[in-house]
């Protein structure tokens, strides 16, 4: 037990757990603004075309039960919006860093040859 407690300290002190809540955090935050566009901009939209005001409305009644399938379409447009706007950060991020790899490497150390020539040239220079 006292491993397991000590695992569980060193795993809790690493820095990707304090990222990964603050990822769930605001990743919360980012639900409601995405649920809110879906509800109240892109449905309106779509349900005038389908001739209904919310997506929300379209249900079945099956032997009483009520089968509301555009509360599931609904859902699954929250999802593709949150994913694209997830794949869109994502890729900015990589773009981001694959300009921090393709920096230009350092010029190449001088080979034995190359110093000797250059010592050459200097004293020629001060020999002048």
């Amino acid at each position: 037990m006292k491993k397991f407690m000590g695992e569980f300290k060193q795993f809790i002190a690493r820095g990707n757990v304090m990222d990964m809540a603050v990822g769930v955090i605001i990743g919360g935050a980012f639900s409601s603004i995405t649920t809110s566009l879906i509800n109240d901009i892109i449905m309106p939209l779509l349900g005038i075309f389908t001739g209904s005001i919310s997506f929300a409305e379209l249900y079945f009644t099956v032997n009483g039960a009520v089968i509301a399938y555009g509360n599931f379409i609904q859902a699954v447009l929250n999802f593709l919006v949150m994913a694209f706007v997830v794949f869109c950060m994502i890729k900015a991020i990589n773009r981001f860093h694959r300009k921090k790899e393709e920096a230009p490497p350092a010029p190449p150390e001088p080979s034995a040859e190359e110093k000797l020539l250059t010592e050459i040239r200097d004293l020629l220079k001060e020999s002048r």
